[in-house]
């Protein structure tokens, strides 16, 4: 279908806001309880928080596949597929279709996805970690990649103005690899893991702990948004929480926006170009393609904050051309697009722990343990084999039924066999870090095209060398930690078919932070170094990438930005003021 003229909207806007998700819904709450007229972007759907979750009161048995995924998902999702969960029927309806969202790989990319007002905000791990001054500096003291511009305390208060708004539940531990947080009380751990934690203490001298992990769940009180409230325990997280318990743009920091009045939001809204004023030598606003019309728009605004996630953010500004910016907007230094980083997973160990047949636990618990890194930390942590480390995420259960042949079980017998628990079992999944390498990048293919036009993204990069040899010790160290607790059938395992970037849905660093514009996209606010109204808040702005979760740091970073261009345009509204005063 040929395109349509571009409209140019006539309403000027202080700001506007790229992508409604984790980054997406800070940016749009801070720019608006700062007074600033926001146009908020999404190119999916609309999602209206408790209404649009049909699938977060369902059982099992209310899914014809009993949860599992249906051949037709399978085939419009194949892509998605590769995780081995997304696509399960309770959830899959929140991940893109991977025919009408068409992305081509010279290396295998997995591009894990959702379309939609409050993107994957929704379906999010919800694991809340802090960077350190250790993840901040790595990269200046390996002589890695880039410096990054900021370091610990420049975000430490924005970490906390965050935490104290979303609700993160924890236990704080002192540690300079894990910065403590303001942490709600924790959840528990179950007795297998308290088992593990006893021995793990007792056995091991470099300093590692097992602790709950830290996740973005309300556990005492309530939080603002649309009735947020406790954690129930239902461990159906990826459907949406009807409670609010979790956060999420669309229970939180969406409906603060729009209660300021400040908020304009506009779904299918494909944004595919930030325009630029050679003039003035900043942008002038951005175009769209309306997803279902065709229809191109042109809107105009101030400040333009991209938040539509790493690698959308990327290719909208290498699509973003001029005579002063032919390799896009902000691509002096040749970096966009580049230094694509994921958390590898898929190693680590599981094992049976016998002796606990008397106990249970209580509830479906939405979170598991935590190790935090102790790796390369200094003394005898530190290792040749590789650099920078890993942490574990985990956790023990019970079967819900215990083991049986069907065949030599029925009436009382079967009944319960059924009602028994099954024996504990436990495991650790590592997630260690990837090194920035320029080799690993996405770029534009102008000769595939999507349903509105646009260039696809071509995916190149993998994992290197420093990481295959960082799973080695994942690995050993995994089964090293279960045996010395005594567990039995320890099995470490690093499934090389799961080894792919993407998997850990973590991606990050198409358009880095730095000091330098000549080797870097962003500045230490996470302005484009040659076009200072625009901020780049989502993964892409990462110059390395740690081994902790990063939705958090997204989060703390995009507040900051935001209050950075709210002053901004303070401070060049009273300037423009001042200036009037002079030539009257």
């Amino acid at each position: 279908m040929a395109a349509k003229t571009i409209d140019i909207s006539n309403e000027q806007f202080d700001a506007i806001v790229v992508g409604t998700g984790i980054s997406g819904g800070w940016a749009a709450k801070e720019l608006c309880e700062k007074g600033l007229k926001t146009l908020v972007l999404e190119r999916g759907r609309n999602i209206e928080h408790v209404k649009d979750y049909p699938t977060a009161h369902k059982d099992p048995w209310d899914f014809p596949n009993g949860e599992s995924a249906t051949r037709e998902t399978k085939e419009r999702k194949f892509k998605q597929h590769r995780t081995g969960y997304v696509t399960r029927e309770p959830n899959q309806h929140f991940f893109v279709d991977d025919i009408k969202h068409p992305y081509n790989e010279k290396r295998r990319f997995d591009w894990i996805r959702g379309y939609h007002v409050g993107g994957r905000s929704l379906m999010w791990g919800r694991q809340s970690y802090r960077l350190s001054d250790i993840d901040f500096e790595a990269n200046k003291k390996e002589g890695i990649g880039v410096d990054w511009p900021v370091r610990y305390k420049d975000i430490a208060p924005w970490y906390d103005k965050v935490e104290e708004f979303i609700g993160v539940s924890g236990e704080n531990l002192g540690l300079p690899q894990l910065p403590d947080q303001k942490l709600l009380k924790p959840m528990d751990l179950n007795c297998v893991e308290e088992h593990l934690k006893a021995r793990m203490s007792e056995e091991f001298d470099d300093g590692r702990l097992l602790t709950i992990g830290r996740t973005a769940h309300i556990t005492e009180g309530t939080k603002p948004g649309l009735g947020r409230v406790q954690c129930q325990y239902r461990n159906k997280c990826m459907r949406g929480c009807p409670y609010g318990a979790y956060f999420s743009s669309n229970s939180s920091t969406l409906p603060a926006a729009d209660a300021t009045g400040n908020m304009t939001l506009r779904t299918h809204s494909v944004v595919y170009e930030v325009i630029y004023d050679e003039t003035t030598q900043l942008a002038t606003g951005v175009r769209i393609i309306d997803a279902e019309t065709k229809e191109k728009i042109e809107f105009k605004a101030k400040v333009i904050f991209l938040c539509a996630s790493s690698m959308a953010s990327a290719s909208i500004l290498l699509q973003s051309k001029s005579s002063r910016f032919p390799k896009g907007l902000g691509n002096d230094s040749g970096e966009l697009g580049q230094n694509i980083m994921d958390h590898h997973f898929h190693v680590g160990a599981f094992g049976i722990a016998d002796g606990f047949e008397d106990k249970y636990y209580k509830g479906r618990r939405p979170n598991g343990l935590y190790i935090p890194r102790f790796q390369n930390l200094g003394g005898n942590t530190d290792k040749k084999e590789f650099l920078r480390g890993y942490g574990y995420q985990g956790g023990a259960s019970r079967s819900s039924i215990s083991e049986m042949v069907a065949e030599l079980k029925y009436g009382p017998k079967l009944k319960e066999a059924i009602l028994k628990p099954g024996e504990w079992n436990i495991s650790l999944l590592a997630f260690g870090e990837t090194l920035p390498d320029s080799s690993n990048r996405m770029y534009m293919n102008y000769d595939i095209k999507d349903e509105w036009g646009l260039p696809t993204i071509t995916f190149d990069a993998d994992f290197g060398k420093n990481e295959l040899a960082m799973r080695k010790d994942m690995k050993e160290q995994a089964v090293k930690m279960l045996e010395v607790a005594g567990f039995k059938n320890v099995e470490g395992y690093d499934l090389e078919d799961r080894r792919a970037m993407g998997l850990g849905i973590h991606e990050m660093g198409t358009a880095r932070m730095g000091r330098d514009p000549k080797t870097s996209v962003l500045n230490e606010h996470n302005q484009v170094h040659t076009c200072k109204n625009v901020y780049v808040t989502d993964g892409a702005f990462m110059t390395s990438s740690g081994c902790q979760n990063p939705s958090l740091t997204y989060m703390a970073f995009t507040a900051r930005a935001a209050h950075h261009a709210a002053e901004q345009l303070k401070k060049s509204s009273t300037q423009k003021e001042l200036n009037l005063k002079d030539i009257t």
